[in-house]
């Protein structure tokens, strides 16, 4: 399954239809909430009539939307994908497909652009992970990408046979200096065999699980590039399942993406407070995505509103129909949102999808971080 990468959403959010509206179609084709094949083909004929009303009489969207139909019924294989993207402009000869181990929430957007946003929420709210697990004799490292596993290594040292347990009690005493000297071998063991994973699996975060009194010394054993990238600790034994790791690591990787989006969130409410480099709003925000001011856009995860495009210069607006800075004539577009996060990824901005975040909300659900 082809990764999707940032680079990737960002070419994607450059395309725009030159001949005909674009058709994005994402589906939630997840086998346990969609046991049988005839019920999700039944739940995207449903769908994609609904998706008809917006073609308008495009004959190119209507071929999309056919073909995306026979791509469910006959190439689709769901025994690793729970989601599926797909951009489809017949006219233009576009036809993509991102299959995903995640799933997606069900919708078909036919506008003159890919419709990006959920994508590039997704890909930020499962951003990859590597896990390094020890105790005194095991190390295992697992790296997660969008809640998948793609690389799991392990590494045992049994402990010699004069430091272990039994030795130690067959020899009547106790040797710490030589027990504490091949624990930290074996650390910094376990610490090189993460690096060696991570070159050849580069992974954003780290998280760490070991017993307390090793767990420090782990982590000073790691390569500088890798505690840059350290995220927390695990609270799961070194012996713990694959799905146990998982699920720790997903903890992790939330709070971690909170934590980002609040300091984002703090740092808008400071400068829109200040008067300098920031606005609060859909409005204000997309005011400054057309004058190509906008570093950051944040938006509320969920949002939605419908909005105005020049057919001129390409400006959103809140209202229309008449664009305020050329005089063109404006149309109307059903996701205004969608539609500035396209926007500023085209600009190479970056985009921040909050989850759940109170002040932001109170701010119109959206706003910028501007560059001047």
């Amino acid at each position: 399954m082809a990764a999707i990468t940032e680079a990737a959403i960002r070419e994607l959010a450059s395309i725009r239809g030159r001949n005909a509206p674009i058709t994005t179609c994402y589906l939630d084709v997840d086998g346990r909430r969609l046991v049988r094949q005839k019920d999700l083909e039944h739940e995207v004929e449903v769908i994609l009539k609904g998706a008809k009303a917006q073609a308008d009489g495009q004959p190119s969207v209507g071929q999309d939307l056919r073909r995306i139909e026979r791509y469910v019924r006959d190439d689709l294989d769901r025994s690793r994908v729970r989601g599926v993207v797909v951009f489809a402009c017949t006219a233009d000869d576009l036809w993509r497909v991102v299959e995903l181990p995640v799933p997606v929430r069900t919708r078909v957007v036919v506008n003159h652009a890919p419709a990006v946003g959920q994508l590039e929420s997704l890909l930020q709210e499962h951003e990859s992970i590597g896990v390094l697990m020890a105790d005194r004799q095991r190390a295992r490292m697992f790296v997660f990408e969008l809640g998948e596993l793609v690389e799991r290594s392990e590494l045992f040292e049994e402990l010699p046979r004069e430091t272990d347990v039994r030795g130690l009690r067959d020899r009547g005493g106790d040797h710490p200096e030589a027990l504490t000297a091949h624990t930290r071998q074996h650390l910094r063991n376990a610490a090189q065999a993460a690096f060696a994973v991570w070159s050849q699996h580069p992974f954003t975060h780290l998280a760490i699980a070991a017993p307390d009194d090793l767990a420090g010394q782990l982590e000073a054993d790691l390569h500088p590039y890798l505690r840059e990238r350290l995220a927390g600790r695990l609270a799961v034994p070194v012996t713990a399942d694959d799905a146990q790791v998982l699920a720790a690591a997903q903890q992790v990787e939330s709070q971690i993406e909170r934590r980002k989006e609040a300091e984002l969130v703090d740092r808008l409410r400071a400068a829109v407070a200040g008067g300098r480099r920031g606005v609060a709003g859909l409005g204000d925000a997309v005011e400054a995505l057309g004058d190509h001011r906008v570093d950051t856009l944040l938006v509320s995860e969920g949002f939605s509103a419908p909005g105005w495009r020049c057919e001129r210069c390409g400006r959103l607006a809140t209202m229309g129909r008449t664009c305020k800075h050329c005089d063109g004539e404006m149309v109307e577009i059903a996701d205004l949102v969608e539609d500035a996060i396209e926007e500023a990824l085209s600009q190479s901005c970056q985009v921040e999808i909050c989850v759940g975040n109170a002040d932001l909300d109170v701010m119109g659900r959206a706003g910028a971080l501007l560059r001047y």
